[in-house]
């Protein structure tokens, strides 16, 4: 065994950099889904069902899964 060896990293840093990116776009998304309670539990709030939470949401939240999954899958140029 060689002890002068470095260890090596898993992933190049771009990889954790694009991570990053996308674990940072998740909580956006899980953000924009909070909020919209009512404070009185006998009154219905329309706000819940509104666009941001329903479909904006969401979508975010795929698009932050889906940069992360392409952080892990990337290859490193070598």
């Amino acid at each position: 065994m060689d002890k002068n060896k470095k260890p090596e990293f898993l992933f190049d840093p771009i990889n954790y950099k694009i991570l990053c990116i996308g674990l940072a776009i998740i909580a956006l998304g899980f953000l924009l889904m909070s909020g919209g309670g009512s404070e009185n539990p006998a009154v219905f709030n329309e706000e819940i069902f509104s666009f941001r939470r329903i479909r904006l949401a969401p979508a975010v939240v795929l698009i932050g899964f889906g940069i992360t999954i392409y952080s892990i899958l990337k290859n490193p140029k070598k």
